[in-house]
């Protein structure tokens, strides 16, 4: 059958898939157009299936929304090449549209469909590895820094009594500097009050054992030991909790401090509520 060159190209435009594959879709179609796009959808996602199980240690995070509400979308794939191709990317973009626009906090029926769209026209194992939804309740302000091409994703929650407070630009800049600094330090708690009692107990039973190795410490009096392995602690919560940690843009100043130095500034009253970060390959 004589397939016109046009409805060849309008079909890749379409769908995306490949020349040789639409010309082959119209063909076994006898040129019906939406047969041979539905042909092409079902050798894409035949496609998929046979790929479902290559590893997906790529990927990007799509996000979507304002201070109000925030969807965070990570999507894996196998190659860094496609997590920079357009069509990805703009698939991806899309995605978190739509997890938005449902309040998505997990995965559905929807979402993992639109995945299977891309990839199904890309041709390579893609996976929606999580959604995430932020909703800044009254008196929050949500905000959000895309580090590495959206290799990593920081969100964070500051909270004021007033709403007045994030219309400052000086405190809206300190709050864009923690989501610098938690992207570069990764803190694992926000404060001393977040980690579990058996977690610092644990670490606590941690140095005291090695203090009971240490031939130097064999002789030093109780009071001195315990004032070590308080050492010991503080030091681990300045070096592992956000407001404990030197300011990323002076670290002789604690992150607290600095929060301190802009609410005297600023005549405002504002805390960082929470954080999250999102790394491209992280654990769930």
């Amino acid at each position: 059958m004589d397939i016109k060159a046009t409805d060849i190209k309008n079909l890749r435009e379409k769908t995306g898939a490949g020349m040789m594959d639409c010309k082959k879709a119209l063909v076994e179609a006898e040129g019906n157009f939406i047969a041979a796009e539905k042909l092409l959808r079902e050798w894409g996602m035949a496609g998929v299936e046979k790929r479902s199980g290559r590893a997906t240690n790529e990927g990007r995070i799509f996000f979507a929304g304002d201070a109000a509400a925030l969807a965070v979308v990570e999507i894996a794939c196998e190659t860094d090449f496609v997590a920079k191709n357009e069509d990805f990317i703009s698939s991806g973009s899309k995605i978190a549209q739509k997890a938005l626009s449902k309040k998505a906090k997990s995965g559905d029926e929807e979402l993992e469909g639109m995945v299977k769209e891309i990839a199904s026209v890309i041709k390579e194992n893609i996976a929606l590895k999580r959604v995430m939804y932020f909703e800044a309740k009254p008196g929050e302000y949500l905000h959000h820094y895309v580090h590495g091409e959206g290799k990593l994703v920081v969100v964070i929650r500051a909270a004021s009594a007033s709403a007045a407070t994030f219309k400052n630009e000086t405190v809206k800049g300190f709050v864009h500097d923690i989501a610098l600094h938690v992207a570069a330090f990764n803190p694992m708690f926000l404060d001393q009050s977040k980690p579990e009692s058996a977690w610092v107990k644990e670490q606590q039973e941690i140095f005291a054992k090695q203090v009971e190795l240490d031939e130097k410490m064999s002789n030093k009096p109780a009071k001195v030991i315990e004032g070590i392995l308080a050492g010991k602690l503080k030091k681990l919560m300045a070096e592992i909790c956000l407001m404990d940690q030197g300011f990323v843009k002076d670290e002789k100043l604690s992150v607290s401090a600095a929060l301190a130095a802009v609410k005297k500034e600023t005549g405002t009253d504002f805390a960082i509520a929470d954080y999250s970060y999102v790394k491209v390959g992280d654990a769930i």
